[in-house]
């Protein structure tokens, strides 16, 4: 991991800029060419330097981290993505959730704000 960030309010798979000289985390002799933040957490986020090579790698295997069980309902989904809550503060941990339960909590927000007159 090329750099680690105290606490922040972005997600995981989010893009952020390259410093200039900034070499490839697993090619090392390669100049990088995206910075993709990876695992992150209330304390903060680690992020990966990647070459041309590793970016178009990163791409194709980027759906599969999309599938599996919902940190909220629990059940297996196939759309998966990152999520905080809210109430937990926009540094708080990040949680996999799936496409229903991102859609439950905006309804019962817009109910809760009177959105949904």
């Amino acid at each position: 991991m090329a750099h680690v960030s105290g606490p922040c309010s972005s997600l995981p798979g989010s893009a952020h800029a390259v410093p200039v000289g900034t070499m490839c985390d697993q090619h090392q002799d390669r100049p990088a060419v995206t910075r993709v933040q990876g695992e992150t957490d209330s304390f903060g986020a680690e992020y990966i330097d990647m070459c041309q090579e590793c970016r178009e790698e990163f791409k194709r295997h980027k759906d599969e981290a999309r599938h599996g069980p919902c940190d909220w309902c629990k059940t297996n989904a196939t759309d998966l993505r990152p999520r905080r809550d809210f109430e937990e503060g926009m540094s708080g941990p990040v949680y996999q959730v799936c496409g229903a339960c991102v859609r439950r909590e905006n309804e019962r927000l817009a109910k809760e704000l009177g959105w949904d007159d």
